[in-house]
């Protein structure tokens, strides 16, 4: 069941076949709607199915996309709970599946496959946004370890994890990008501190991680001395793709990233007691991220909203239609045909759906722009002035009256005085165009000065 069997528009019939019904036999023997999620986890992410894109030798069935979404339709068929996401999935296990040793995955996969293990990326730095290579922790050997100080940023989920992916300098005297190490890093040890970024809405998905003397096993290096970022371009790969156009829909609970409440409230993952037919089914595939903005309401407790729903339907709407705008011009591709109208057709939905989505965050606030729910003394919503009716939360606050607007263009009308075109021209006493009192004068072209 090799990746170049399965897809692309050469696929073998027999080999598709095949994986159908391998996934199908082994679903409908394995699945058990009684099952703990931590049990179900468990036999799942050790079978290759969770994971089915992943190598034979890490936890995988080396399928590629076709195969990948033919196992995803057999686990919807039977009703089974999906993998377990979140950046250990999403980024850190395909990197470990390509450049870990077998004594490597045999040690972190069991648990990041099973869910048993939440993982954090820790990439970005203060000094460090888009240039990533300019990073400056440091990592200095000391015998079998590596002792490592710095500080890293915006890292989601760093409270709730167990391991972090992490890059730092170990080389200053060669080039930005040959002078780094890529490391597996045991979050709890005394040298390392995280402090959660709290957010307007309570929770702390983000995280500062700073290290002090902390220390990583020469064994958790990843890849050769200074030639970590080859394998940091690998977890960006991974993390374009997964975060990207609805990565992330069609997968399980998103492991350590806990969205609104507060930040001890945050749950870190699902409860593992619980029936796993309970849980629900899952997408069985990407769906341009429209799962994401499910979870936007309940941030501010508008989930229920008639005006929310409406604004959510209508973008779920505009992301199915460009998904499959987008699959029937990829169908086309793949059998010769030339660009048709579906392209310029998917680029004006694209449109479309970049307008509207840019307005859909907006409208989860209360009319009166408090996102905590507060209320009138009248008992509706909003302040007790005029509504902010949606889309002004985008607009300049303290807006000037149009009628205002209207008296001063009258006003500048009539003085059309060019300072600005270097002229001596007198300016009336009596009334400023902007309401203050003023004396005649006469000013210089040149200095800008009165004259008198």
């Amino acid at each position: 069941m090799a990746a170049a069997v399965v897809d692309g528009p050469g696929s073998d019939e027999t080999a598709v076949a095949e994986v159908r019904t391998a996934a199908r036999a082994w679903f409908d023997d394995n699945w058990d709607p009684d099952l703990t999620l931590d049990e179900w986890w468990d036999r799942f992410g050790r079978s290759g199915w969770a994971f089915p894109s992943w190598p034979a030798r890490a936890f995988g069935k080396g399928l590629g996309k076709n195969g990948v979404q033919i196992v995803a339709e057999e686990r919807v068929r039977v009703g089974a709970y999906p993998a377990p996401s979140g950046i250990g999935p999403m980024m850190a296990g395909p990197t470990l599946a390509e450049h870990a040793t077998a004594e490597q995955i045999e040690r972190f996969l069991p648990g990041l496959v099973t869910g048993r293990d939440i993982w954090c990326q820790l990439f970005s730095e203060p000094s460090s946004g888009s240039d990533l290579a300019s990073l400056q922790s440091w990592a200095e050997r000391d015998g079998d370890e590596w002792v490592v100080n710095g500080q890293k940023v915006w890292t989601s989920g760093a409270q709730h994890s167990r391991y972090g992916i992490l890059i730092a300098r170990t080389n200053r005297d060669v080039p930005k990008h040959e002078g780094i190490t890529y490391f597996v890093l045991d979050l709890h040890q005394p040298g390392v501190e995280v402090r959660p970024l709290k957010e307007m809405t309570g929770g702390a998905t983000f995280n500062e991680v700073f290290f002090d003397d902390a220390r990583i096993p020469d064994r958790d290096r990843i890849g050769d001395v200074d030639r970590g970022w080859p394998v940091a371009l690998t977890t960006l790969s991974h993390e374009r793709k997964n975060l990207g156009a609805g990565g992330m829909a069609g997968g399980g609970a998103m492991l350590g990233i806990g969205i609104g409440g507060s930040a001890a409230a945050a749950p870190s993952r699902p409860d593992g007691n619980a029936r796993v037919g309970d849980l629900g089914v899952g997408g069985a595939g990407p769906a341009l991220g429209g799962d994401m903005f499910k979870l936007l309401p309940a941030l501010f407790g508008r989930q229920h909203d008639p005006l929310v729903r409406q604004d959510l339907a209508r973008l779920y709407t505009l992301i199915e239609i460009s998904r499959y705008t987008s699959l029937r011009s990829k169908a086309a591709a793949d059998r010769g045909d030339a660009p048709g109208p579906g392209a310029v057709h998917g680029q004006a939905r694209h449109v479309a759906l970049v307008a509207h989505d840019a307005r859909v965050p907006a409208r989860p606030r209360r009319a009166g722009g408090h996102a905590d729910g507060r209320r009138r003394p009248d008992g509706r919503h909003g302040a007790v002035g005029r509504a902010v009716q949606p889309g002004h939360l985008h607009r300049r606050r303290n807006r000037r009256d149009p009628a205002q607007h209207r008296r001063r263009a009258r006003a500048r009308s009539a003085a059309r005085t060019p300072f600005r075109q270097g002229c001596c021209v007198p300016r009336p006493a009596g009334r400023h165009p902007i309401g203050r009192r003023v004396s005649a004068r006469v000013v210089d072209g040149a200095s800008g000065l009165p004259l008198r």
